[in-house]
C-alpha cells in the first residue's frame, strides 16, 4: 500500500493525469494535506452544528445529486430551512467535487457515473452498529441495492472536523486478499462453462457458500457482497492481515479505489464524501480491477 501525497494540482500534464489514475488503479490512496475543494466557513460551521442542535439530523445523510434529494433526514420534523440549507451544501459539494476531478483524472472524463455523496456527523469510534455495518472493520465496499456491473467505486473524502484527525487502516490491495483466501484447490472452470457455474466455484472456494441468484446483481455484483460481507465476519483476517494505519489531518482530502482496497475508519467525526462509478473502459490500467482479478480466477466473463 502506498499513500501518493499530492500538494499542487493545477497545470497538470496529461500524462501526469494518466498517471494519478494509474495509481488509484493499482491501489493508492491520493493524499490532498489541504483539500483541494473550498468550502465557506459559514457551511462548515452549519454541518457541524447540526449534530447538536436538531437531532432529526443525527444520522448520515446522503445527497443523491441526480434528483436533488437527501435521505437520512427527517422532513416530517426537521426545520424546513435547516433542511434547505443542507440540500444546498451538499449539492455545491458535490459539483465542486465534480468539477475538480473532470480535470484532475481526465482521462475519465465522461466515463463516469455519478454516484451518492455524503455527510457523516457522527463520531465513528464505538459506534453501535450491526457487524456488517461496522466501518472500523477492514472491507472493500459493495452496494447492496445499486450493483455496478464491473464499474469501479471511486470516493472522494474530505475531514471537515476543525481540529481532528480522521484514522483509518487499510490492508493489501483485493488481488492480494482474493489469492490468500481463494484456495488453491478451486477448480476454474473454461469461460463456456456458464457463468453462473463459476461464479458459484469461487464463491463457495473462499468460504462464501453457494451463489444466490439476485434480482438486477451481475455475478460479479453478488460476489463483490458476499466478499464485503466475508471480510468483516472473518477474524484470521481481521486480526492478521497486514495493515497500514494513515491519520488524515483536519482539513485534508483523499480519494481510493474502495472496492480494492480493504479499509476501516477508526475514529474522527464531520466528514465528507463524494462517489462515483467508473466504467471498466475507462481503467488505464485494467489488470489491477477486481473484476479483472476474478475472471482471471474463474476463466469466464462475470458481467
Amino acid at each position: 500500500m502506498s499513500l501518493v501525497t499530492i500538494t499542487a494540482t493545477e497545470n497538470g500534464s496529461a500524462e501526469q493525469h494518466r498517471q494519478w489514475c494509474e495509481s488509484l488503479e493499482a491501489g493508492s490512496i491520493l493524499f490532498f494535506p489541504k483539500s483541494p475543494i473550498a468550502l465557506a466557513d459559514s457551511d462548515l460551521q452549519f454541518l457541524r452544528g447540526q449534530q447538536q442542535t436538531d437531532s432529526s439530523l443525527h444520522k448520515n445523510i446522503a445527497y443523491k445529486p441526480k434528483s436533488n434529494e437527501l435521505t437520512g433526514v427527517d422532513t416530517k420534523t426537521a426545520n424546513p430551512a435547516a433542511v434547505d440549507r443542507l440540500r444546498a451544501i451538499m449539492r455545491n459539494y458535490s459539483q465542486s467535487v465534480t468539477a475538480f476531478l473532470t480535470g484532475f483524472l481526465s482521462p475519465y472524463a465522461g466515463q463516469w457515473q455519478l454516484d451518492y455523496a455524503s455527510f457523516r456527523p457522527q463520531e465513528e469510534e464505538g459506534r453501535d452498529l450491526p457487524l456488517r455495518r461496522r466501518n472500523d472493520l477492514l472491507h472493500t465496499d459493495a452496494f447492496p441495492t445499486r450493483p455496478t456491473h464491473g464499474a469501479r467505486i471511486l470516493r472522494f473524502f474530505n475531514n471537515i472536523h476543525p481540529t481532528r484527525t480522521r484514522d483509518w487502516i487499510v490492508s493489501d490491495p483485493f488481488r492480494s486478499v482474493a489469492a490468500k483466501y481463494a484456495p488453491a484447490e478451486i477448480a476454474l472452470p473454461q469461460p463456456d462453462s456458464g457463468i453462473g457455474r463459476a461464479f458459484k466455484s469461487l464463491a463457495t472456494g473462499i468460504g462464501l457458500g453457494a451463489a444466490a441468484p439476485a434480482l438486477k446483481r451481475s455475478p460479479y455484483d453478488d460476489f463483490m457482497m458476499r466478499f464485503h460481507n466475508f471480510l468483516k465476519e472473518n477474524r484470521a483476517f481481521q486480526s492478521s492481515c497486514s495493515k497500514y494505519d494513515y491519520q488524515f489531518p483536519a482539513g485534508s482530502s483523499w480519494m481510493v479505489y474502495t472496492d480494492m482496497v480493504p479499509h476501516a475508519v477508526l475514529c474522527g467525526q464531520y466528514a465528507l464524501e463524494q462517489t462515483y462509478l467508473v466504467a471498466p473502459q475507462a481503467m488505464v490500467a485494467p489488470q489491477h480491477a477486481p473484476l479483472t482479478v476474478l475472471q482471471e480466477l474463474t476463466g469466464a466473463r462475470l458481467i
